[in-house]
């Protein structure tokens, strides 16, 4: 899955991405002193101090700043980067990946999978771990998948699914050999078909009203399965603990407890300095300051499977003018907000041109660049065909309107705001007058599934390695994560038939043209990623820059 970040920029150290670039449109533009010596490819480091299960302790707690999301269920189309990994501490981790992307099932859920293509159409059979149990005594069976599947299939409207795209290739789920079996059939095939049952719902989760409202604020243990689960969540604070889960059936975790505390970035950075947090991200350079050096602290930095874009709201009024959201993306220079970002660390990064695939991984192409070109003086050009007008105060008018656009800026975080001021300095030349509005940082959800902006900044987390299956939630006309509203149904119908190309290679490469023709829509700029950077108390496992690994709770623990 790809999960929406909750917290913009530099607010996001409670979900774990540390320092921020942005970047300059490719193509022909001019560099920042720093960018002629970026690397050809992100980083795709990893730095977690991997441990086998048996070189880990019993015993121990492992806190961190986070908390339970508004929206708990991760499949539903407001949940955030929050929701997942919270979720994955009493729910199923049935299918994991490793840093590098290679799928690992888990034993303790599915015992056995087979793949197999029967006349051109893909069948998948898992066998269920008989011992698989929900917390309130349901078997865990083919019923649990099924349920998923008909919950984001996009059959029924009424489900705020986050993506159907896979589950609305499968025709059917049906019982096996028993009950212990799921055989789903898809139609044509399906080369990423892993990515759709990671997790799974209880079947009473999947109704529509339990779907869409059961999670809200609610964690609905009962639900759930794995070796931990929730023992208190204090709504009032947001601070939540597990415990081992006593109906647990596969290797205990090895921890009494698992902590989060709800702490914003600054007080999660003074909290690991007094010894509250064992882990927090390393947000911007004067955060890495204060925490390298500490004692019994190690700093693990690697390669980020984040990205940063900028948002266009198609829908308001000024941004509806394709001509405006040109000229506003030939007027940024993402390559000057990433001195800003970056100003104090030691990483540099090529500037990102997908929104699906990073740098470092196969079939990466520079769609961007293909597009577009940073260029103020092009900016005025596109600006003049459009009827927009220099008015005597510097700001472009047209019938009677000047050219205002709204930048939303949650928190007070000061790199934030200085990447805003950044942003209103770039468009001011070219006669664009950029209104910062600032918003709680509690309204995110809000702001996103009203489309209560003009401009917002936010990002997007990989959960897994491919990122072609995504496209439609990015550039969808139709597609509710797709918040900018641009889009066409021909466009759609092309970035659909993306999804029904059995070969990888072959499916990357067509995602490829496809999102350069998306990119035209002049809706959404990628701008940065950024490494990953951690403090860590020492002899904590299986923790850190993991890429697309997310170790298994009963993993994580203290070093023998």
């Amino acid at each position: 899955m790809r999960a929406r970040l909750a917290l913009p920029v530099a607010l996001v150290a409670a979900l774990s991405v540390a320092a921020t670039a942005c970047q300059s449109s490719s193509g022909k533009k001019a560099a920042g002193p720093d960018e002629k010596d970026a690397p050809k490819a992100a980083s795709a480091a990893v730095d977690y101090n991997p441990q086998p299960y048996d070189k880990i302790k019993d015993g121990g707690t492992y806190t961190t700043a986070g908390t339970f999301d508004d929206q708990g269920n991760p499949f539903n189309v407001n949940a955030t980067l929050t929701a997942a990994r919270v979720w994955a501490w009493y729910n199923a981790d049935a299918i994991t990946y490793s840093p590098t992307g290679t799928v690992q099932y888990n034993p303790d859920y599915y015992s056995d999978v087979k793949v197999a293509v029967v006349g051109g159409n893909q069948q998948v059979t898992l066998t269920i771990n008989p011992k698989a149990t929900f917390n309130d005594g349901t078997p865990i069976d083919w019923t649990a998948i099924r349920a998923t599947w008909q919950a984001n299939n996009g059959s029924n409207k009424a489900f705020d699914a986050s993506s159907t795209d896979g589950y609305d290739q499968i025709t059917s789920v049906e019982k096996g050999e028993n009950a212990k079996q799921a055989v789903i059939h898809f139609k044509g095939v399906n080369a990423s078909w892993s990515t759709l049952f990671t997790t799974f719902l209880h079947p009473k989760a999947a109704t529509v009203g339990n779907f869409n409202k059961a999670y809200l604020k609610k964690a609905h243990p009962e639900w759930g399965a794995g070796p931990y689960t929730v023992s208190q969540w204090d709504t009032h604070s947001g601070d939540i603990t597990f415990v081992r889960n006593p109906k647990w059936w596969g290797r205990k975790g090895k921890l009494d407890k698992r902590v989060y505390v709800n702490l914003e970035t600054t007080a999660a950075t003074n909290a690991f300095k007094n010894g509250q947090l064992d882990y927090t991200s390393a947000v911007d350079a004067e955060s890495l300051k204060q925490l390298k050096g500490l004692k019994g602290t190690e700093i693990r930095s690697g390669g980020s499977p984040f990205e940063y874009s900028l948002y266009f709201n198609t829908k308001s009024s000024v941004l509806s003018d394709p001509a405006v959201r040109k000229a506003v993306e030939e007027s940024v220079d993402r390559s000057q907000i990433a001195k800003i970002q970056f100003q104090g660390l030691d990483y540099r990064e090529p500037l990102p041109g997908s929104a699906v695939l990073y740098s470092f991984q196969k079939g990466y192409r520079d769609n961007l660049s293909a597009v577009l070109t940073y260029s103020p003086a092009e900016a005025r050009k596109t600006l003049d065909a459009a009827g927009w007008k220099p008015g005597p105060d510097g700001v472009r008018t047209k019938n009677g309107r000047k050219l205002e656009v709204g930048y939303t800026l949650l928190g007070d975080e000061p790199l934030s705001k200085a990447t805003a001021g950044a942003f209103a300095a770039m468009l001011k030349p070219v006669g664009v007058r950029l209104v910062v509005r600032k918003a709680d940082e509690a309204d995110f959800s809000r702001i996103i599934s009203d489309r209560k902006f003009d401009l917002f900044l936010s990002g997007n987390r990989s959960m897994d390695p491919f990122g072609a299956r995504y496209l439609c939630d990015f550039y969808c006309s139709d597609r509710d994560s797709n918040i900018t509203g641009a889009g066409t149904p021909a466009l759609d119908k092309e970035i659909r038939a993306t999804t029904r190309i059995a070969d990888l290679d072959q499916q990357v490469a067509a995602t490829n043209k496809v999102e350069r023709e998306a990119l035209k829509q002049y809706a959404f700029l990628p701008l940065y990623s950024g490494p990953s950077t951690y403090a860590v108390k020492k002899g904590l496992a299986n923790v850190g820059a993991t890429i697309f690994y997310n170790p298994l709770p009963e993993t994580v623990g203290w070093q023998k």
